[in-house]
């Protein structure tokens, strides 16, 4: 095996890990807040829906920063300290003692971990140019397989042992194993830059503001986070329109489930599949597929009248879905060179974690004043707004990187 291919694997471990650290407290979030003494039920609401969300937020704000500093000291680096942020949370929650001190424990847990941005852009600068689509959808499956496999283990650890700061405790081990994995399998070959050492770069802060104004950047930007918003925004009401479709079923439940579940495995099918294609016939042309597929496939939910139509439409979604995120990455991993993409992949994690807090609240909002078919409506538009926005305002050739 090649030393990428290796890389590239491990990195894949390691985001699939990381990601099931973020999400595995979501089905036994609001239940650990009544333990911790949040009543009555519209606190724990409240309060469940600020922790989930603040973490994102944080993230938002703050990967910018990571990435540069990925370009300056290593991105192997970056990813160690980023993983052993997110160990050393994750067991801080399974101590706090009340909802505020979870709260400010999941607001540091996005403010010092900064993975994403690292990692994507450790595997960017290893993976041959060629091979850029097909290494990004992999990163892409790790992360939605953590993404699913969290809440599935959460939820089922927490019913067989109904204590939940052991979960936390268990997580925070895997991620530590994580970590010290990448420590000493993955081999990055980064050098410093010797104007870094002689005083003479660029503060930190100019270089993300000259990144910003790339001409191509700045339109991948609202891409990607337009794309998070869509991809998230009818979360809030799948389970009530399924309630809508099927009524009081006695397996309510599994129907719900089954409808996050298609999106999801869809989604896992095709990332690589769609990230290797980007490679052969170019990104652009897989995006505007990707997006428009999006689209045709989440209007149509709107009018739908049977559980059966719902879940194919969601499978529908989850496969074109899955192209969009590593099919951008890839794309604008390939307008910069390589000792650029920290900051390039950091600035595109802002508007991933803009997205993923905004989606939720956007389509609960709408649901909230005008319906559950309006959701659909909006976020079905916002997706072919984003098609429209590629192919219209997205150019075609390459720019030159910003130096």
């Amino acid at each position: 095996m090649r030393d990428w291919q290796r890389t590239l694997w491990l990195m894949v471990g390691v985001q699939a890990t990381m990601s099931i650290a973020f999400q595995i407290s979501a089905p036994f979030l609001p239940l650990f807040l009544i333990q911790l003494g949040v009543h009555p039920l519209p606190s724990v609401e409240l309060w469940a829906g600020a922790i989930s969300s603040v973490n994102f937020l944080m993230s938002a704000l703050v990967s910018p920063l990571w990435g540069g500093l990925a370009d300056r000291i290593g991105r192997k680096a970056m990813v160690i300290r980023s993983s052993a942020a997110v160990a050393l949370f994750t067991a801080m929650m399974g101590i706090v003692q009340n909802a505020a001190q979870l709260f400010g424990v999941r607001a540091l847990m996005g403010t010092f971990s900064g993975f994403s941005a690292s990692a994507t852009a450790l595997v960017a600068t290893k993976v041959p140019e060629d091979r850029l689509g097909f290494s990004l959808g992999w990163m892409a499956t790790g992360q939605l397989l953590g993404a699913l496999l969290g809440p599935m283990l959460g939820g089922l650890v927490a019913d067989r042992t109904h204590d939940y700061r052991h979960i936390f405790f268990g997580t925070s081990f895997f991620a530590f194993v994580a970590a010290l994995g990448c420590t000493l399998f993955v081999h990055e070959g980064f050098r410093r830059d010797t104007a870094r050492t002689k005083g003479l770069r660029t503060p930190l802060w100019t270089e993300i503001g000259e990144l910003i104004r790339h001409p191509q950047l700045l339109p991948m930007f609202v891409v990607v986070l337009l794309a998070q918003v869509a991809a998230l925004g009818i979360q809030p009401v799948v389970p009530l329109y399924v309630r809508s479709l099927v009524g009081n079923a006695p397996w309510l439940a599994t129907a719900a489930g089954a409808s996050f579940a298609v999106t999801g495995l869809a989604d896992l099918i095709a990332s690589p599949l769609l990230g290797k294609r980007s490679d052969r016939i170019g990104y652009r042309r897989v995006l505007l597929i990707s997006l428009a597929g999006v689209a045709c496939f989440t209007l149509p939910q709107a009018f739908v009248h049977n559980i059966w139509g719902f879940i194919a439409l969601r499978f529908g979604v989850g496969m074109f879905l899955g192209g969009i995120l590593p099919t951008a990455n890839a794309w604008i991993g390939s307008l910069f060179p390589g000792e650029q993409r920290g900051r390039v992949y950091g600035l595109v994690s802002s508007a991933t974690f803009l997205g993923m807090f905004a989606g939720p609240l956007l389509g609960g909002s709408v649901a909230s004043r005008f319906g559950f078919t309006a959701t659909f409506l909006v976020v079905g538009s916002l997706m072919l707004a984003n098609f429209l926005w590629v192919a219209l305002f997205v150019p075609h050739s390459r720019h030159a990187a910003v130096s």
